[in-house]
């Protein structure tokens, strides 16, 4: 057919008017299909396909979503938002996420029938407690005939308490409890443990947490979930388990036992900076290092060191436990001094460099001449000038059976530990602060002592001042503060007094600021067994530990911005736990 015939049936054809029969007759052979008028609007349909109506008369007088819900609801638990997923499984959904929207289309009856072809969120606010899905679905209304049409769900959530935050308002609800104890005179070690904890988020399953005299107890819902504790502990801090069991009840006819289990957790009663006198066996099996050790480091084995010759060991708990022993000193048994002279002697051990120092007490400069000569490792960091803390062993005696098999013609008279900073008392705060985990305090032993206010007062205030203690060992130790996270300060404006957090019964973290006023109690800084000395170093402006806030002058290690973590993730669990 030429062009211009085609051209003038489809002109008559449009224009309504009959085509020749001789065009037609002319034109070359063409399958011609049936064509209907369609019942509903009249349009001109293929009638081989079997239909009377038209696609868009049919997409207007069939539903294929007849049957599906609407409306549904969902059950939110308040206090952990997690959703429940039927008929008993609650599962953690951020709002528009992949896995809130497969529990929603759970939900919904009658979506069998249909083909889902697409679903999607509608924005709403988040406190309308309404989440609106938008469904795109196809069914099949005749033979042959497929229709697709477009839909919205909206959902209510419901505020509801999950079984496991029931339980953790409940008492003697847990099923596995962890105690974790250290028998020494302060809680430096938990504070640092604490901070270990909140990095790995290792209590993210705990029910509650319990703070006790000598150490804290975590209780689960799951002995598995006490399990993971433990490998945890075990393996940032030197310990030994004992497990237990309770049996709560027994079916007599299955004989199924239902448990309580209690893991109590010992760590090693060494702490950093303590002095130690091993047994004979231990040393010579450490490669006959010397009996009379500082500890430089408590990981998940004790780091010991000879400062006579930068020998060092890791003393294993399985070691440990074989043969205990307790510690000669403690940070709290540590005297200062003053370096007169330091010579290096050229012998280094990573950054620590041996070095022989002259140094004397400072409550003898100005009353006498009295010096001493020792052999350090600290000959990296220190000068003629500085202040130094360290164990005075001239006329000391301790009741210790290591003590007495120790040769005391090779026993130093000084034994120097660490560099002192002087402090001044100035209201200036921090620029960093650490959170800390939600405890709730263990009432039943103060009732069983029977303290008084005045002892739980003094209790609280030496809490306080081992808390100082920890955060001026942050401050002066770089590879310590790498083990932990630190926060900027948010409000640097107004430090003021701070204090411990109180008994809360909500598991989690909570952010305090760490420049605390500690009062007039003692630090490291003052010999214990000379407190007219003490006295007269703090008139002296020397490092007498009597700080208020951690404002310093000197050549103390600043902490610096990059070392410290913006907190905006946590923002909204900071005001959550302000309300509480």
């Amino acid at each position: 057919m030429s062009y211009q015939s085609a051209f003038g049936i489809t002109a008559a054809a449009i224009s309504g008017g009959a085509v020749p029969l001789a065009a037609v007759s002319q034109s070359e052979p063409q399958n011609t299909m049936a064509t209907v008028l369609c019942c509903n609007c009249g349009v001109p349909i293929d009638g081989t396909s079997g239909l009377s109506m038209c696609y868009d008369c049919i997409k207007l007088s069939v539903d294929i979503t007849e049957g599906i819900q609407r409306e549904s609801s969902l059950s939110l638990c308040k206090n952990c938002d997690r959703f429940l997923r039927p008929p008993n499984q609650w599962v953690n959904a951020q709002l528009e996420s992949r896995e809130l929207l497969a529990l929603c289309l759970k939900r919904l009856k009658g979506l069998t029938k249909v083909r889902l072809v697409d679903a999607s969120f509608i924005w709403t606010e988040p406190h309308s407690r309404r989440i609106k899905v938008k469904l795109t679905v196809q069914g099949e209304v005749f033979t042959n005939t497929i229709i697709q049409q477009s839909f919205e769900v909206e959902y209510v959530v419901i505020s509801t308490q999950c079984p496991d935050c029931a339980k953790s308002f409940t008492a003697n609800t847990w099923r596995a409890a962890v105690q974790i104890r250290q028998k020494v005179s302060h809680k430096r070690t938990f504070f640092y443990l604490e901070q270990l904890i909140l990095k790995h988020n290792a209590h993210r399953d705990t029910i509650s947490i319990q703070e006790t005299k000598d150490g804290l107890d975590f209780f689960y819902s799951q002995k598995n979930h006490a399990a993971k504790m433990l490998d945890f502990l075990a393996a940032v801090a030197p310990i030994r388990t004992k497990k237990s069991e309770e049996l709560i009840s027994m079916d007599t006819h299955t004989s199924v036992r239902s448990y309580k289990f209690t893991f109590s957790v010992e760590l090693v009663p060494i702490c950093k900076d303590d002095l130690v006198c091993l047994p004979k066996k231990i040393a010579r099996a450490s490669g006959n290092i010397a009996q009379l050790t500082l500890c430089n480091r408590v990981g998940n084995s004790v780091h010991l060191l000879d400062p006579q010759t930068l020998d060092t060991m890791d003393l294993q708990p399985t070691t440990y436990w074989r043969q205990p022993f307790s510690t000669l000193a403690t940070g709290l048994n540590l005297t200062e001094f003053v370096v007169l002279d330091i010579e290096l002697t050229g012998v280094t051990k990573g950054k620590m460099s041996l070095a022989d120092a002259t140094v004397a007490r400072s409550s003898d400069m100005g009353r006498n001449d009295v010096t001493f000569y020792v052999r350090t490792h600290l000959g990296g960091i220190l000068h003629p000038g500085d202040t130094v803390l360290g164990y005075f062993l001239s006329n000391v005696n301790f009741n210790h059976e290591l003590w007495d098999t120790l040769d005391q013609s090779t026993v130093p008279d000084v034994v120097l530990v660490k560099k002192s900073y002087p402090r001044k008392k100035k209201n200036k705060g921090r620029n960093w602060k650490l959170k800390r985990m939600a405890k709730e305090y263990n009432e039943m032993e103060d009732s069983g002592n029977s303290m008084s206010s005045k002892q739980r007062q003094l209790e609280r205030d030496r809490v306080e001042r081992d808390y100082e203690l920890f955060l001026q060992e942050l401050e002066e130790d770089p590879e310590l503060r790498g083990t932990i996270n630190l926060y900027k300060q948010g409000n640097s404006q107004n430090p003021g007094r701070q204090t411990l957090p109180k008994a809360s019964k909500m598991e989690g973290v909570e952010h305090v600021d760490v420049d605390m006023d500690t009062g007039d109690h003692k630090m490291a800084g003052v010999d214990n067994m000379d407190v007219d000395h003490a006295k007269d170093t703090d008139d002296e402006g020397a490092d007498d530990g009597d700080s208020d806030d951690g404002s310093y002058e000197g050549s103390l290690p600043e902490v610096g911005l990059d070392e410290l973590l913006d907190e905006i993730d946590e923002l909204t669990l900071e005001d959550g736990y302000h309300e509480e």
